[in-house]
């Protein structure tokens, strides 16, 4: 082999080397925030509340039907279980004049930006922790959960959020 080859698959290696670093921290919340039932609630860059189970039951509890359209199958009806973004969120005084957005991280990393003012609407944005009756099981499960987050005004679900994590303020 040549040396740009060689000098190649060196810089990939330390590249991922570094990169597993830097997600070894971000790593364990993954876990824990999915074998606690946790979801951290961040302002900014910084870490301002850890939600516990208890505490989501200790919120007003709302039940709802949801039809989900999808094009590769027919509609299907899901009841759900669960509390308001906005009510966690007041909970803890977080909803000031600055915050613009919520991004809602996944321990699988996905993410979704939502706007302040969908988030304050009535009968919108939910963290739900049931469905059907039966406790979203975690993702090692085959579930969706232990928590999920479901927009209402979204019809197609498009931006729903499994195994929620983290509610970034910004």
């Amino acid at each position: 082999m040549n040396k740009t080859v060689i000098i190649t698959i060196l810089v990939l290696i330390i590249a991922v080397g570094v990169f597993a670093y830097l997600n070894a921290a971000d790593s364990e919340d993954r876990l824990r925030s999915q074998r606690e039932a946790e979801i951290y609630i961040e302002v900014g860059d910084e870490r301002m509340q850890e939600v516990d189970f208890d505490t989501i039951m200790d919120l007003q509890q709302h039940e709802f039907t949801e039809t989900l359209q999808s094009s590769d199958s027919p509609a299907s009806d899901h009841d759900y279980r669960g509390i308001l973004m906005k009510d966690l969120l007041e909970k803890y005084d977080l909803l000031t004049e600055d915050i613009e957005q919520i991004i809602t991280r996944a321990a699988d990393g996905y993410t979704v930006a939502l706007g302040i003012g969908e988030v304050m609407a009535d009968d919108n944005v939910y963290i739900v922790y049931e469905k059907d009756g039966k406790p979203l099981a975690p993702k090692e499960e085959g579930g969706s959960g232990p928590y999920m987050v479901v927009i209402r005004e979204d019809e197609f679900g498009q931006r729903w959020n499994k195994f929620l994590m983290e509610l970034q303020l910004q």
